[in-house]
């Protein structure tokens, strides 16, 4: 749903938020400014469109290679990829349901598919496989899978994006050296010979000085546009001066000083369309023939699965970056997700995602609403088939510098200096997310963060099974446990070593009457202390504890 776009209220004083601190003794007060009203953007129509235009080619300029580079490194046509950008802004952007996420083709999905297609022996088949993980997405979404995404937490989603950002700027170095020697938007840290260290070494030792300086231009320009006064500033975005000053300042050194000028690889690289015909033999369409191999089913599932989970990851991570905080429909996203996938595969496309890195660059840019999106797929349609030529002179150490400067934005340092201020069950998923992404993959970092975020869950759980009161009297022990809201089997051991150190001759309540669920299992201990209760001559109370043989939850 496009946000409501209303005028800013005149002299409207914020609310006054008071926070009461009793351990100190004290009261601090704090303003807080309101944010607009259901999300609403609090800028006029011009404001909105202007915005979410040049965000939209911002976004444009740094899907482009990173659609034709996924393309490469999955082993597929290159046009594939563009068209899944095309698809992902053009149809999903409308169906979504998110007004700043943004998709299309994923280097997390690259493996699996370079898999696939080596496995099934032709990009004709694979694209059966993508057109059934649409399918399987329509089957989340209908079934209101999406709600599997508020279960990360936030811990995994912060470290998921500081090692995104992390992970920008270490890959985007060869291209800011002048050396593309990776893949963009590449998640791996094994490379092929080395790792991304040894790759970014490599780089170094072969810097194009050129290249160098154009970058650092750049990344002068992002960082201090703007403070640039005037409405410039509005009217252009950083990033999209940083690629005309490149572009400009190329052409002159290949102009006037043609051996400092960068090599052709150091430029985007586009297929060059000369006529209508040429644009009909770039599509290619599924072989249906394959729908009897078993193989295709295995696969579907799997692309089905992780890229539904890779997007429910990236939406959540971009509403978090949306500075109007919006929330997005899990459920929705799927249904627009798989529509986009079943599309794509139909006409040749690599499988989608949501896509955090442009995302976080559409953010990055201003943009405002689902429009920036679908303008960048009309862009790189209008592109494709018109200025290929004029693209190609785009130099890779620019787009690098936009990638570099969003990654530092993603891990700035403040994001760490938060965490270990929240203290070890906040830091320790934040950080181990980070390393784990880091040295192998993004989904692999992820599980990561998310096994030590739910270890600390569990312990939590387990310690609080239940409060425990231990009264004296001069000839008796009063002993009494009143059970938690929630009790599960994994409190059992816990209770039962609590049941174990009532002493001799005492008094024990179990106390149910707080509890909306007891597990079976600690039911059952507690009805089967009974006879041990009596063998120590403790007296034995079971408050609001129902009986084993009915169903728990109908307590």
């Amino acid at each position: 749903m496009t946000p409501t776009v209303t005028a800013p209220a005149p002299q409207q004083r914020p609310p006054r938020i008071e926070r009461r601190s009793d351990s100190h003794k004290r009261v601090v007060t704090h303003s807080v400014s309101p944010a607009p009203p259901g999300g609403a953007v609090d800028e006029s129509v011009a404001a909105t469109w202007r915005a979410d235009l040049g965000a939209g080619l911002v976004v444009f300029l740094v899907a482009l290679p990173l659609c034709l580079g996924i393309a490469l490194a999955s082993g597929a046509p290159l046009f594939s990829g563009i068209i899944t950008g095309v698809v992902g802004g053009l149809v999903v952007s409308r169906l979504s349901g998110s007004q700043l996420m943004v998709s299309g083709p994923a280097a997390g999905l690259g493996a699996i598919v370079l898999a696939a297609i080596t496995d099934l022996g032709s990009f004709e088949v694979f694209l059966v496989a993508v057109v059934l993980a649409g399918v399987v997405q329509l089957v989340l979404g209908a079934v209101k899978a999406g709600i599997i995404g508020y279960f990360f937490p936030s811990s995994v989603i912060r470290g998921m994006l500081a090692g995104i950002g992390l992970i920008l700027i270490l890959k985007q170095l060869p291209y800011a050296l002048g050396v593309g020697v990776e893949v963009f938007e590449s998640d791996s840290f094994a490379q092929p010979g080395g790792n991304t260290f040894t790759a970014i070494v490599d780089a170094a030792a072969a810097a194009v000085p050129a290249a160098m300086a154009l970058s650092a231009v750049a990344l002068l320009i992002l960082a201090f546009w703007g403070r640039v006064p005037g409405r410039a500033r509005k009217l252009c975005p950083a990033p999209l001066v940083a690629v005309l000053v490149g572009v400009v300042a190329n052409a002159a050194l290949a102009a006037f000083w043609p051996a400092l000028a960068l090599p052709r690889e150091a430029l985007v690289t586009l297929p060059t369309v000369a006529s209508l015909t040429d644009v009909a033999a770039l599509f290619t369409f599924p072989d249906w023939s394959a729908l009897g191999d078993p193989r295709i089913y295995r696969i579907a599932l799997t692309i089905g699965f992780v890229a539904s989970l890779e997007t429910l990851l990236s939406l959540e991570a971009t509403d978090k970056l949306d500075p109007y905080k919006r929330n997005s429909p899990a459920n929705r996203e799927l249904l627009a997700q798989g529509t986009g996938n079943v599309l794509a595969g139909l006409v040749g496309g690599l499988p989608m995602t949501g896509v955090i890195v442009r995302s976080a660059a559409n953010i990055g840019a201003g943009g405002r609403t689902w429009r920036a999106s679908f303008i960048h797929g009309a862009f790189l349609t209008v592109a494709v088939l018109s200025i290929p030529g004029l693209l190609n002179r785009i130099p890779l150490a620019v787009l690098a510098a936009i990638l570099i400067h969003t990654g530092y934005k993603l891990a700035h340092p403040r994001n760490f200096r938060d965490a270990w201020k929240v203290g070890p069950k906040y830091l320790l998923p934040f950080v181990l997310t980070i390393v784990a992404i880091l040295a192998t993959d993004l989904l692999v970092g992820i599980c990561a963060g998310l096994a030590i975020g739910t270890f600390f869950i569990l312990r939590d759980s387990y310690r609080n099974a239940y409060s425990y009161d231990r009264r004296e009297s001069p000839d008796h022990s009063h002993v009494r446990l009143v059970l938690a809201e929630e009790v599960t089997f994994l409190n059992r051991p816990q209770i039962s070593d609590a049941l174990n150190r009532v002493p001799r001759g005492g008094t024990l309540t179990v106390d149910g009457s707080r509890s909306k669920h007891i597990d079976y299992d600690v039911i059952d201990l507690l009805h089967d202390f009974r006879d041990r209760a009596r063998s120590k001559g403790i007296t034995l109370r079971l408050v609001d504890i129902p009986d084993p043989l009915l169903e728990p939850s109908a307590h």
